[in-house]
């Protein structure tokens, strides 16, 4: 991302030596990121002006594409700044600003999801059933690779429910003045889908096996026809709209793909939307390209990221966010790291190394 040489003395590369930093050190005493815990790619470690922690820029949400030119403040240094009173105002509008409920009509939701209509919304058949019919005649394959394979989630089989849990998301896509998108949108103006190749990836990028994209595209046809996840978007007064899991989640399930409008980093430098998701890390860093639900989205955008270098982050982090190629373009997927009980919230690893993404992830 290469920053201009006035801009050095914002990194750790770049900080004058008398000026100790207080954030944590490596074992070399270097500074680490606040974030994700580590001290490499110093030429992007950035150093507050305030407190002289440390963040990269890719750890921060927003992300920066590239080292800012002059004073530079961590987010609670600049939430400091702000005044009493206007930190008061702003509190009062969150808690009390309560989203409209989104009808609870069959119709208006087929209409709003765009479902195909089937006979009185039926229960759908298991996925767990429907993955046995078609790979009976692999069942070796199927057991060599048991302990790796990603699963498709589970819909809830009262039909009522699902009902319930797509208006939650309804609800929040309209509060929030989005539009439902279940795949990735490229638009005038911004990236084109041309640019979205996973062979740009610095470092490479590993490739979903195969029986694992057509579990996602098993995910993705069920929902087109009403078979949703079993999640709930809920409000609350303080992280504003979440998502709960509405009944038993297994470890290696597909939650749901990252999706949105795909744009050039370079492009998002003063984007103030906190769901700005890394789709590709390019070399050259111009070619890198992010993901932005703030228009179309899924319910991604809704599910909290989390700081897992923490003891109390690594206790509440239940999803893994993974990159992936599939047919030679980027995709990122949110699955469940271990299972999850009904009612709890999810949380992914937005602080991840976003520039190596190793082929174990599963195993």
């Amino acid at each position: 991302m290469g920053p201009a040489t006035q801009q050095r003395h914002r990194t750790r590369a770049g900080r004058p030596a008398a000026r100790r930093p207080r954030a944590a050190a490596d074992d070399d005493g270097g500074v680490r990121c606040e974030a994700c815990g580590s001290g490499r790619h110093a030429d992007e470690l950035l150093l507050c002006d305030g407190c002289d922690r440390g963040l990269h820029i890719f750890c921060l949400r927003p992300i920066l594409p590239r080292v800012p030119a002059g004073d530079w403040f961590c987010p609670s240094c600049a939430a400091a700044t702000t005044t009493t009173a206007h930190s008061a105002k702003s509190a009062a509008v969150v808690q009390t600003k309560m989203p409209k409920q989104f009808p609870l009509i069959q119709t208006k939701i087929v209409d709003f999801f765009k479902i195909q209509r089937r006979p009185a919304f039926a229960a759908p058949e298991p996925p767990e059933g429907r993955k046995r019919k078609r790979k009976a005649a692999s069942a070796l394959v199927v057991s060599k690779k048991k302990s790796r394979k990603l699963l498709p989630f589970t819909p809830s089989e009262d039909p009522v429910r699902r009902l319930t849990q797509m208006a939650s998301l309804a609800t929040a896509l309209t509060a929030t003045g989005a539009v439902f998108s279940n795949d990735l949108t490229y638009v005038p103006g911004m990236a084109p889908r041309s640019a979205n190749q996973s062979a740009l990836e610095a470092g490479g990028m590993q490739v979903l096996p195969r029986e694992d994209a057509e579990t996602l595209s098993l995910c993705k046809r069920m929902m087109e026809q009403g078979e949703w996840p079993p999640l709930l978007v809920v409000f609350d007064p303080v992280e504003g709209f979440t998502v709960e899991a509405d009944r038993h989640i297994k470890d290696l399930t597909i939650i749901t793909e990252y999706v949105g409008d795909v744009d050039y980093l370079r492009n998002r430098e003063h984007d103030d939307g906190d769901s700005i998701m890394t789709l590709l890390s390019a070399a050259p860093p111009s070619k890198s390209l992010v993901i932005c639900p703030d228009k179309r989205s899924n319910i991604a955008r809704y599910i909290n990221g989390i700081n897992n270098h923490t003891p109390e982050g690594r206790k509440k982090q239940n999803l893994k966010c993974v990159r992936f190629a599939i047919d030679g373009e980027c995709h990122c997927l949110l699955v469940a790291n271990r299972d999850i009980s009904k009612g709890e919230r999810l949380y992914y690893d937005y602080n991840g190394d976003e520039h190596e993404y190793p082929t174990h992830h599963f195993v």
